[in-house]
């Protein structure tokens, strides 16, 4: 599908998490001249108001060894972090989430999901901005992505 000139493209992306899964995203492509952006993620609970629920849920450049709800902004293959808060006590659930917008990756990504109260799953919604890479934002896109691939894999 095209768009008019100087049209923004978006891809959306939807589910539902199990607790301590992983989810993936495939966007990568052969020549690697397609980008994106994260626009707009959102998350809510599958039983929102009749179960006890404190959800985790994280975006990042690379797949995950082990799936956790801790959240480090120090970490650079994280792209976006989602909390889901509600008690079923309590009439208002909390939602936060924080997106590095700046980030403009071209290969797949990767959603986790940590439930601290139980095992309930959890829907997540995501919006990509997509965006045509010239060839040196291709390169740098590709070789960030090796690198954290690499980083990952040595720890």
């Amino acid at each position: 599908m095209e768009c008019y000139e100087g049209a923004t493209m978006i891809k959306t992306f939807r589910g539902l998490i199990a607790d301590g899964s992983q989810d993936t995203i495939v966007l990568h492509t052969n020549d690697g001249s397609t980008g994106y952006r994260i626009v707009k993620f959102e998350v809510i609970a599958n039983q929102p108001g009749v179960v006890s629920q404190e959800s985790v849920l994280k975006i990042y450049k690379v797949a995950q060894t082990a799936v956790d709800g801790l959240i480090d902004f120090s970490d650079n293959t994280l792209m976006a972090s989602a909390i889901w808060f509600n008690k079923s006590s309590v009439d208002f659930p909390v939602s936060e989430q924080i997106i590095f917008d700046n980030e403009i990756f071209n290969q797949d990504i990767y959603i986790t999901h940590s439930e601290v109260d139980a095992s309930e799953s959890c829907n997540y919604y995501i919006e990509l901005e997509q965006i045509k890479l010239d060839l040196s934002e291709n390169t740098v896109a590709t070789l960030k992505d090796i690198r954290n691939i690499a980083r990952t894999a040595t720890g």
